[in-house]
């Protein structure tokens, strides 16, 4: 027998864990990119790179963290920044917007696992130790440590947190060692600090010119923003008080508030700190293409002022979770995807199975590595373009929400910070336009696999579940028990008066010959938002100028009322029969009304559903048409 189907709305009940260890699954994603940002933001800022820094800090702070603490209150189920456009922008211009963010946040997981597997890569490439072999084979080296994170999904992914906060917390200890020590060489050797300053002004001129010149390239370094729509994305797993509620999760929201705060300012500290030290003590050269410093300055730091033994250990340490930060990045991916587009009804049923979206993955992660040849500084701007779109649609998602609830002083805030972020975001794209071309493929991936999924699946049964209030079980059990039929006739619900009942009744009696004595009961649908695929129907019965009428909310007709069918005729053991007026107008126009709106050919397309998912002709309700 197979296992019932769940709502859209049902609830997983998942282990929940302190926040501070929920904190390392989304340290994977932010955390790590302390392998390859010192490095980046060096190269694409130059000198400038620790003021730019400041910059960037200044906007997690302000801008990223209230933007996200208040995602974390109004999306506390997961569901993150999308799911508040969702709810925010109803009908189909909701589900476009919803595949367009899909887009950029396929390219922002799909660029974690790349990019990260390519900074591994470089980090074991470039240690001392590694056997001659590897040199320059940074390819081959990604495409491994790739494979192996598929194969570690196809054979199942457990324990994520345990290994998580295990590699957090050494990877965390050994960057303050790093970082400790380089500050100690800073200090010992103040004139760097001073030549630092002097080539810079002498490059840019006036003090206020540079500060001037760092707000304009610190987007440029916008990788460091990483990790806050995965930190909502967690949220299911932190354990919350005992008076929490499902729909009022206090403690579990001021978890989430923590795990996001402490995370900010953990992570705004090592960035200051690392573009301080690396700028400072490595040469520029050697973080240019082919440099030792190139998308490992911190490795460089560990080897140079501690040794091979350390160095190496930080090298293994920073593969560890590089290599698992595109763990978390697949995780997320397989999180999103069966959460949206089989709900739309945009992707086949295939779509929610683990296994199979894996091997997709991994083979776009192939491609996209292949086209980048496994370089970190060319996937940085997509990466960055990624991850701006998404922290941008969350803070337009906030300014809304405060728009709607009429909060004044919240909405001008939000919609300053939702300004800063869309400048930063359109300097990153017209800096780096590739991150807009790899989401262009994918957004244009998605909307046609959309299109003809919800094409294919358009005479599917919809309904994941079907209940029958105790007034419609009761209309319905009273016919099958005293006449052994059930007559349906289905009605629009436009005109509500006892005169359209009335000639109604009499319509499907004189031109579908119901017999006059038999008794007919009324459906109706009522329309809802019509771009939503699956949903949970609820039938209530009740009594309208005399008439037994059934209602369900739905957002298509002809489905639902196929599911209505087959549900009466699982709870009685009668197969009812439903009566129909033809539609009016073109059979063509009638049928687009009915893949955009839900309505249209509701006569032939309710028997369409009913001959798909009832193959057996005794079993199945009977239409008729007038």
């Amino acid at each position: 027998m197979a296992a019932p189907s769940q709502g859209p709305h049902a609830e997983s009940v998942e282990k929940t864990h302190s926040w501070w260890r929920v904190m390392c699954l989304t340290g994977l994603d932010y955390f790590s990119t302390l392998g390859y940002q010192p490095g980046i933001a060096a190269l694409a800022a130059g000198l400038i790179s620790p003021l730019a820094t400041i910059v960037l800090v200044a906007l997690t702070l302000l801008g990223a963290l209230p933007v996200y603490r208040r995602v974390a209150k109004e999306s506390f189920r997961g569901s993150g920044s999308i799911a508040m456009l969702e709810r925010l922008l109803p009908w189909w211009a909701g589900k476009l917007f919803v595949l367009v963010l899909l887009g950029f946040a396929a390219t922002d997981f799909m660029i974690t696992i790349t990019l990260s597997a390519a900074d591994g890569a470089a980090h074991a490439i470039e240690n001392p130790l590694a056997p001659a072999w590897m040199h320059g084979g940074n390819v081959p080296v990604t495409l491994i440590l790739i494979i192996l994170l598929g194969a570690v999904f196809l054979m199942g992914f457990s324990e994520a947190i345990g290994v998580a906060t295990v590699l957090v917390g050494v990877y965390l200890a050994l960057n303050v060692v790093v970082v400790a020590v380089a500050l100690g060489q800073v200090a010992e050797r103040p004139m760097e600090v001073t030549d630092w300053w002097a080539a810079l002004t002498a490059t840019h001129g006036d003090p206020l010119l540079v500060v001037g010149i760092a707000l304009l390239v610190f987007p440029k370094l916008a990788l460091g923003l990483s990790g806050f729509e995965t930190g909502v994305a967690v949220m299911p797993q932190i354990k919350g008080d005992p008076t929490d509620t499902p729909d009022k999760p206090a403690g579990r929201i001021r978890g989430a508030g923590r795990l996001l705060t402490t995370a900010a300012i953990i992570m705004s500290c090592f960035l200051i700190t690392s573009s301080f030290v690396t700028t400072i003590l490595i040469p520029q050269k050697e973080f240019q293409p082919g440099g030792a410093a190139n998308g490992r300055a911190l490795a460089f730091l560990a080897h140079e002022y501690l040794g091979p033994v350390f160095g190496t250990v930080y090298d293994i340490s920073t593969i560890a979770i590089l290599w698992f930060a595109g763990a978390s990045a697949m995780a997320g991916l397989l999180n999103l995807v069966p959460r949206y587009l089989p709900r739309y009804g945009m992707a086949p049923q295939w779509a929610r199975a683990i296994r199979p979206l894996v091997v997709v993955f991994t083979l776009i992660a192939f491609l996209i590595t292949w086209i980048f040849d496994a370089n970190v500084d060319r996937q940085g701007g997509a990466y960055a373009t990624g991850v701006l779109v998404l922290i941008t649609s969350a803070a337009v998602a906030v300014a809304l929400s405060a728009w709607r609830k009429r909060q004044r002083w919240r909405l001008i805030a939000f919609f300053v910070i939702a300004a800063v972020f869309v400048y930063t975001t359109i300097d990153n794209i017209v800096e780096r336009p590739d991150g807009v071309r790899i989401a262009a493929w994918f957004i244009l991936g998605i909307i046609l696999v959309s299109i003809l999924s919800r094409v294919r699946r358009s005479f599917q049964l919809r309904a994941t579940s079907v209940r029958l209030s105790l007034t419609a079980a009761g209309f319905v059990s009273e016919d099958a028990e005293e006449f052994g039929t059930i007559r349906i006739v289905s009605h629009e619900p436009d005109v509500d008066t006892v005169q359209e009942y009335a000639q109604k009744s009499k319509d499907e009696r004189r031109f579908a010959h119901i017999p006059q004595g038999s008794p007919i009961i009324f459906l109706e649908v009522l329309p809802r938002d019509s771009s939503d695929f699956e949903e949970d129907l609820e039938v209530v019965g009740v009594a309208k100028h005399g008439y037994r009428v059934l209602q369900v909310t739905s957002a298509n007709v002809p489905n639902t009322i196929a599911a209505v069918l087959l549900q009466i005729r699982d709870e009685t053991g009668v197969v009812p029969e439903i009566y129909f007026e033809w539609t009016e107008g073109n059979p063509v126009s009638n049928m687009l009304r009915f893949l955009v709106t839900g309505t249209g050919e509701v006569a032939p397309v309710t028997r369409e559903v009913l001959r798909e998912t009832e193959p057996d002709t005794k079993r199945r309700p009977h239409v008729h048409v007038s």
